[in-house]
C-alpha cells in the first residue's frame, strides 16, 4: 500500500553537538535498565544445592560429631574448608561469566542509527540517541526510540512486541491522521522503540528514550533468553547421568562389601541390639538422604530404557525440601530407636548402642564410599562447559563474531553446509558504479549544470527514486542504506550534482519500495523537468525492459525493439564480469488511477538505460571457500542476482569449476518447479541458486537439514530472515543486516565478511575439542581414583587418599583443569578434518581407549606402589604422602597430554602463548607442593626432602615423554 506525502527531509538541519547533550543530560540516555539480577549471595548459596556439596557436608559434620569423642575432629573440618573453598570458586566463576555475558548483550545498543545532524546525514549508535534527534528508517530496521513521524513514504510498523496485533500499522504525519486511527493502540504518528518497519521508510522526530519509551515504562524485555538444551548439553547431561549412577552404585556395593569384610575379619563385631541399631541408622541415613539417591535410581532406569515418571515432590530441591527429608529420617530413626528400646531390641544405654572401635570403622566405611562419589562424579563438567563457552564468546567477538545465542558457539562447529549470499559476504559491499548506458547523455556522462532537459529528467529519476543517502565524515563520503542504490547517488555525485537538490524539488504523491517478488521500486511525483506527474522505475533490467516500449535518446524517443538483442548482449557481458546492473525508465501517469496498484502502472514505459555497478570479491575469500573444502564443508551462493552474475562471482572465489554442470547452477523459479524428491537430488551438487526469493532460501534450508547436513545461512535482509530463524546456525550481517535480519540470527558478522564465518567454524571445533579434553583428562583421573577408592581397603589400606585429598584433586582437576582446557586457543589443524556427527556421544571411541588405556597403566602402577609400602607390614604417613604425590604429580603431566589430544604437535609448543594454561599448572604444581610440606593433620601428609621431590618430579615426568613420543611417531608417519 502506498501513500501520499510530502517529502521534507531535505529541510530538517537535526541536533546540534551543544543540543544532543543537553538532551542527554534533561532526558536521559537511550539505553533500558536491564532487570534485577539475582544477588550475589543467592547465587552463592545455589552451590550448595548439589547433592554431592551436601553428601560431604553430612560426612563432615558426622565426622566431627564422631571426632569430639576421640579428639580426632580435624578431618571434618577440613571437608568443610575445602567445601567453602570448592562452592566459592564454582560461584567466582559463575559470576564472572554473567558479567560476561551482559557486556555482550550490551552490543546490541552500539547498533549503528542513520541520523541528521547538524545538516549532515550520519550515523551514531542507538545508545546515543537523543530526544529531538531526527532519525531515517527503512524497511527492515527497528525503530531505535519512541518518536513522532515527521515524513513517511508507505511506512508500515510491526508493533507486535507491544500489542500482541500481528498486522502491521501504517503511519503517517500527525497533520494526515484520520479518525479512523483513534481506534488503534497507538496513534498513527506515533513509533515506538523496539517495534520493526515492515515497509517503507520515514523520516522520524525523537520523543523519547531508554527507560522514559514506552516500552521501557512497560518493562517489557526486547529479547528473552530460553533454557532450551542443545545436543552438546543432553550428551553431557548424559554422561553425567552415566557416570553419577556408576558412581553412587559402586560407592554402595563398597559399603556393603566393607560391611561384610569387617564382619569376616572381625574387625565389626555387634551384638544383636547394636546390630539393630546399626540398620536402624543406615535405614534412617538412606530416608534422610533419599533426595540424593533417588534420583540416581531413575537415571540408572533411563540408561536401561525403563521408563518411570519421576514423582512431583522429587522435583522440588529447595533447602525446605531437604530439611523434610531429612527430618522423616530423624523421625524414623527416634522411632525405630524408642520402638526398640521398648522391645528390648535397643541396650537400654546409648553407650552400649555400639562399640566405638564399631562406630570408628563404620564411619571409615562411610568415608570411604563418599570419597568413591566424590572421585566418580565429575562436578567440573557443567563449569568447563561454561566456561570455554564463555571464553568462546568473548573470542569470537573480538574475531568480529557477535554471538547472539550460546548453542552457536558448538553447533557452528559442526556445520556441513553454509548457504551464503554473495554481496556484502563474499563481496566488498563498496557498490560504485562502473559504467553507465545512457543513451540521451552525452558520452554518458552529466554535467554538473544538466543544461539538458534530458540531464534534468535523468538526475531527477536517480536522486526520487530512492531511499538511499550520503554521508559525509572527514571529507569521506559513504553511502547509507541500500549500497546498490547508493552507488547512482555516489555517481551523480562525482560529476558534481547535488541529489538532495533535485530530491527536494519533486513531490511525491506515492512511493512502493523494492521486494524480491516484483524486483523493482518505484516513485511517482511531480517532476520539474517534464512539468507533470511522472512514476520513475528502477530494478532488474530484464523485468524493466519487458514494461518498456521506447527509449530516451539524445533525439528523443524511439522504439525499443531494435536494441533490444544489443541491450541484451551490453547486460550480459557486464554480468558475467560479476557485475549487477541495474535499469532505470519513465512514463508519464498524469492520468492513472491513484489507487492503482503498481503491477498496473508499470507498462508502455520509456527506457532510460542502464547503469553496471561492481562489487569486487574480497580478498580473503578465495583462500576461505578453500579451507571450507578442506574442512568437508559445503559452500552454496544463495543470491537475488542473476546467474551469469552469480556464476562469475562464484569462479572468482573458487567455488565453481569449468567441468561443473548445469546442475550446479539453478535459478529460483527452477528450483521452484521441481518436487521434494528432485529438489533433494538437486541441492546435493548446486553451488549457485540465483534470483532466489525468500520461501527459496528457506526451502533450501529444510531439504538439507532433512539429509542431516547441520546447515548455517548468512543473510543480510528482512527477507532473509526465514531462513536465518529456521538454519542450525543463522549469521547476519553488523553491517548492513536489517534489524529482522539480526533478530532471527544467532550470530551476527560484525565485518559481514565470509572469512569470519570459516573463523567461526575453527572456534566452534575447537570449543568442542576443548570440552572433550577436559573429559579426557577428568574420566582418567576419575578411573584411577575409584579403582584405588575400591581397592585400597582390600589390600589393607582403608583411605590411600582421604577425602580432603580427593577434594583437593576435584578441585585441581575440575576447577583449575576445566579453566586450563577452556582457554586453549584454536587449533588450524581442526579444519583439516570433516564435521562431527551432532548426535554422535561426546566420549569417542577413541577417548574411550585412551581413558582405559592410561587409566588401568596409572591404576597398576599406584596400586603396585601401594603393595610395596606394605612389604614391612604397615604402611607410614610418610609414604602415604608420596603416594598422594605420585598419584596427583601423574595428573600433572598428564594435564599437558590432554592439551594435544587430537594433534600430532608437542605438548609444549606454544605453551607460553597460553598464559592461562602455564599459570594454572604452576598453580597446581606450588599448591601440591605446599599441602604435602605444610598440610600436616588437615591433609595427613608429612614433608617430603628435596630429593625426595626431584625423583617424584623426573619419574612422573616419564608420562608426558612417552606422550611427547608418541606425538612425534605421528608426526613423523604423517
Amino acid at each position: 500500500m502506498s501513500q501520499t506525502t510530502p517529502h521534507t527531509e531535505h529541510t530538517l538541519t537535526g541536533l546540534t553537538s551543544a543540543e544532543v547533550e543537553q538532551s542527554r543530560i534533561q532526558n536521559g540516555a537511550n539505553v533500558l535498565t536491564p532487570p534485577e539480577r539475582e544477588p550475589w549471595w543467592h547465587l552463592l548459596l545455589e552451590k550448595f544445592d548439589d547433592p554431592v556439596i551436601r553428601i560431604l557436608l553430612i560426612a563432615a559434620f558426622v565426622a566431627i560429631g564422631v571426632g569430639m569423642v576421640d579428639g580426632h575432629y580435624i578431618e571434618g573440618v577440613g571437608i568443610i574448608i575445602a567445601v567453602l573453598l570448592a562452592t566459592t570458586l564454582a560461584f567466582f566463576n559463575e559470576f564472572k561469566a554473567g558479567k560476561e555475558f551482559d557486556i555482550l548483550n550490551q552490543v546490541t545498543d552500539e547498533v549503528a542509527v542513520k541520523v541528521i545532524r547538524e545538516s549532515h546525514y550520519t550515523t551514531v549508535p542507538r545508545k546515543d540517541i537523543v530526544v529531538g534527534d531526527i532519525v531515517l528508517l527503512e524497511a527492515g530496521e527497528e525503530v531505535p526510540a519512541d518518536a513522532d513521524v515527521l515524513d513517511s513514504v508507505s511506512l508500515q510498523i510491526d508493533e507486535s512486541r507491544l500489542t500482541g496485533e500481528s498486522a502491521p500499522v501504517t503511519k503517517r504525519p500527525r497533520s494526515e491522521n484520520k479518525a479512523e486511527g483513534q481506534n488503534l493502540a497507538y496513534a498513527r504518528h506515533m513509533v515506538l522503540k523496539g517495534t520493526i518497519a515492515k515497509d517503507g521508510h520515514g523520516t522520524l522526530k525523537v520523543t523519547a528514550v531508554g527507560d522514559r519509551s514506552e516500552i521501557g515504562t512497560a518493562a517489557k524485555a526486547a529479547s528473552e533468553e530460553t533454557d532450551n538444551q542443545t545436543p552438546l548439553s543432553i550428551q553431557l547431561e548424559k554422561l553425567g547421568k552415566m557416570v553419577g549412577v556408576v558412581g553412587f552404585s559402586v560407592a554402595g556395593i563398597i559399603f556393603a562389601a566393607l560391611m561384610a569384610r569387617g564382619v569376616m575379619v572381625n574387625e565389626l563385631v555387634l551384638n544383636q541390639q547394636q546390630w539393630f541399631f546399626t540398620m536402624t541408622m543406615i535405614l534412617s541415613t538412606l530416608i534422610a538422604m533419599t533426595r540424593v539417591w533417588l534420583p540416581i535410581s531413575y537415571d540408572a532406569l533411563e540408561m536401561f530404557k525403563i521408563n518411570h515418571q519421576r514423582p512431583a515432590w522429587l522435583e522440588n530441591n529447595s533447602m525446605v525440601a531437604w530439611l523434610k527429608t531429612a527430618g522423616l529420617g530423624a523421625l524414623v530413626f527416634i522411632l525405630g530407636i524408642g520402638g526398640g528400646y521398648v522391645i528390648g531390641l535397643v541396650p537400654a544405654t546409648p553407650r552400649d548402642w555400639i562399640p566405638p572401635l564399631a562406630a570408628e570403622e563404620l564411619l571409615k566405611y562411610f568415608m570411604i564410599s563418599i570419597t568413591i562419589i566424590v572421585v566418580a562424579v565429575p562436578e567440573g563438567l557443567a563449569m568447563s562447559v561454561t566456561l570455554s563457552l564463555a571464553y568462546s564468546m568473548r573470542k569470537m567477538t573480538a574475531a568480529n563474531n557477535l554471538v547472539r545465542q550460546m548453542h552457536a558457539c558448538e553447533t557452528i562447529g559442526a556445520a556441513t553446509v553454509i548457504c551464503s549470499d554473495k554481496t556484502g559476504t563474499l563481496t566488498q559491499n563498496e557498490m560504485q558504479v562502473f559504467e553507465t548506458r545512457f543513451p540521451s547523455l552525452q558520452d554518458n556522462k552529466l554535467t554538473a549544470s544538466l543544461s539538458s532537459v534530458n540531464e534534468q529528467l535523468l538526475a531527477e529519476a536517480i536522486a526520487a527514486n530512492t531511499t538511499a543517502q550520503l554521508s559525509e565524515e572527514n571529507n569521506v563520503i559513504k553511502p547509507l542504506g541500500n549500497p546498490t542504490e547508493g552507488a547512482l547517488l555516489l555517481w551523480l555525485n562525482q560529476q558534481s550534482i547535488d541529489y538532495q537538490q533535485h530530491r527536494g524539488t519533486f513531490t511525491i504523491s506515492h512511493q512502493w519500495t523494492f521486494t524480491t517478488e516484483r524486483k523493482y521500486m518505484a516513485t511517482m511525483g511531480q517532476s520539474v523537468p517534464l512539468g507533470s506527474q511522472t512514476l520513475y522505475v528502477k530494478g532488474a533490467p530484464e523485468i524493466i525492459m519487458s514494461q518498456c516500449v521506447n527509449m530516451l535518446t539524445a533525439d528523443g524517443e524511439t522504439p525499443l525493439e531494435p536494441f533490444k538483442q544489443e541491450i541484451e548482449q551490453a547486460l550480459k557481458d557486464y554480468q558475467r564480469r560479476g557485475m549487477r546492473t541495474l535499469a532505470i525508465a519513465y512514463r508519464n501517469a498524469t492520468n492513472d488511477d491513484p489507487e492503482a496498484t503498481i503491477e498496473s502502472l508499470t507498462h508502455d514505459m520509456i527506457w532510460l538505460g542502464f547503469a553496471a555497478i561492481e562489487d569486487p570479491v574480497r580478498p580473503e575469500v578465495p583462500n576461505a571457500v578453500a579451507d571450507c573444502y578442506k574442512a568437508g564443508i559445503q559452500v552454496k551462493i544463495v543470491t537475488g542476482d542473476i546467474v551469469e552474475t552469480a556464476k562469475e562471482i562464484s569462479r572468482q572465489i573458487g567455488l565453481s569449476k569449468p567441468d561443473d554442470g548445469p546442475e550446479c547452477f539453478l535459478t529460483g523459479a527452477e528450483f521452484g518447479k521441481m518436487n521434494d524428491e528432485q529438489a533433494k537430488v538437486a541441492v546435493q551438487k548446486l553451488k549457485v541458486l540465483a534470483r532466489a526469493r525468500p520461501l527459496d532460501k528457506l526451502r533450501l534450508v529444510k531439504l538439507l537439514q532433512s539429509q542431516n547436513h547441520v546447515v548455517a545461512v548468512t543473510g543480510d535482509g528482512t527477507n532473509d530472515a526465514p531462513a536465518l530463524n529456521h538454519a542450525d546456525v543463522g549469521l547476519a550481517m553488523g553491517k548492513t543486516g536489517t534489524a529482522v535480519a539480526k533478530e532471527a540470527s544467532d550470530i551476527i558478522l560484525l565485518d559481514d565478511s565470509f572469512k569470519s564465518i570459516v573463523n567461526a567454524v575453527m572456534w566452534g571445533r575447537s570449543l568442542y575439542e576443548n570440552i572433550q579434553r577436559f573429559i579426557l583428562f577428568q574420566l582418567t583421573i576419575n578411573v584411577v581414583a575409584l579403582g584405588i577408592a575400591m581397592l585400597g581397603p582390600f589390600i589393607g589400606i582403608k583411605l590411600p587418599l582421604t577425602v580432603i585429598q580427593m577434594l583437593w584433586v576435584n578441585l585441581i582437576m575440575d576447577t583449575f583443569a576445566s579453566l586450563a582446557l577452556a582457554t586453549e586457543p584454536p587449533h588450524e589443524s581442526v579444519m583439516n578434518r570433516h564435521p562431527r556427527n551432532p548426535l554422535d556421544f561426546i566420549v569417542t571411541p577413541h577417548m574411550m581407549r585412551e581413558i582405559g588405556g592410561i587409566g588401568l597403566v596409572f591404576l597398576a602402577g599406584l596400586i603396585g606402589l601401594l603393595f610395596y609400602f606394605q612389604g614391612d607390614g604397615m604402611v607410614t604417613n610418610h609414604e602415604l604422602s608420596l603416594f598422594f604425590t605420585i598419584f596427583v604429580m601423574l595428573q600433572f603431566w598428564n594435564l599437558f597430554n590432554a592439551r594435544s589430544m587430537g594433534q600430532t604437535d608437542s605438548a609444549l609448543k606454544g605453551i607460553f602463548e597460553n598464559k592461562g594454561f602455564t599459570m594454572i599448572a604452576l598453580g597446581i604444581f606450588i599448591g601440591q607442593v605446599l599441602i604435602v610440606q605444610f598440610g600436616g593433620e588437615v591433609f595427613r601428609t608429612v614433608p617430603l626432602s628435596l630429593e625426595t621431590w626431584a625423583l617424584v618430579v623426573a619419574g612422573t615426568s616419564l608420562v608426558l615423554w612417552l606422550g611427547e613420543i608418541k606425538r612425534f611417531v605421528l608426526r613423523r608417519q604423517a
